[in-house]
């Protein structure tokens, strides 16, 4: 065989195991580099998103501006959410909760929209369990709301404990269509009651302690 064919058939094979190495090497780097857990001190992002493997979204940690609407089912709605927070979602990619808060200071010093919500939701309809704390210049509540939330239905608040504007603190327990039946509460002087209301929320009955 002439010289230039021995040189030239060298080459071919010499390329060829370096090119067989290179992509063996290659596919082992990039399967140790999938499975490596990445470690950092700090990070710095406006919104960070949880999925599954297949890519289903179950969280999403955002600033106020990427906050995102309401999605279903991996498909987004257009709602306007004046809060930074995290929104959580269920195996399906729906929304089923979230922890959202914001607060500021308007241009004349009066507090805005200060305060933070931690909700849960029923598979399919809206938020069922509330904690919510409320502290600005036109609200100062903080409160435990469960509510009523059928699928497609208008849903009722039907517990509410806590303390509201007038800083009197009460647990108010109501019907299906939301109407207050029975309350507790003390003042915050301190005067404590219990009243009884009927189907149209009317006054029937009231306890004190000096009765």
């Amino acid at each position: 065989m002439p010289m230039k064919n021995l040189t030239q058939t060298f080459l071919f094979i010499y390329s060829l195991v370096v090119t067989v190495i290179f992509i063996v090497c290659s596919v082992k780097l990039f399967n140790r580099l999938e499975i490596k857990k990445a470690r950092f001190d700090e990070i710095e992002a406006q919104q960070i998103r949880i999925v599954e493997p297949d890519g289903t979204l179950r969280m999403v940690l955002s600033n106020h501006k990427k906050l995102p609407g309401i999605i279903i089912k991996g498909k987004e709605e257009p709602f306007e959410r004046p809060q930074a927070g995290i929104l959580f979602f269920n195996d399906e990619g729906s929304e089923n909760g979230g922890l959202i808060f914001s607060g500021y200071k308007d241009e004349n010093g009066n507090i805005k929209k200060s305060g933070g919500s931690l909700t849960f939701d029923r598979y399919g309809g809206n938020q069922e369990l509330q904690l919510i704390g409320v502290n600005d210049s036109e609200y100062a509540f903080t409160g435990l709301i469960i509510r009523d939330s059928p699928p497609n239905e208008q849903g009722y608040r039907r517990i509410w404990l806590g303390k509201d504007n007038e800083e009197t603190a009460s647990l108010a327990l109501k019907d299906k269509k939301g109407v207050d039946r029975i309350r507790l509460q003390v003042d915050k002087d301190g005067n404590s009651e219990i009243v009884f209301f009927d189907e149209n929320g009317l006054e029937q009955r009231k306890l004190t302690p000096i009765e």
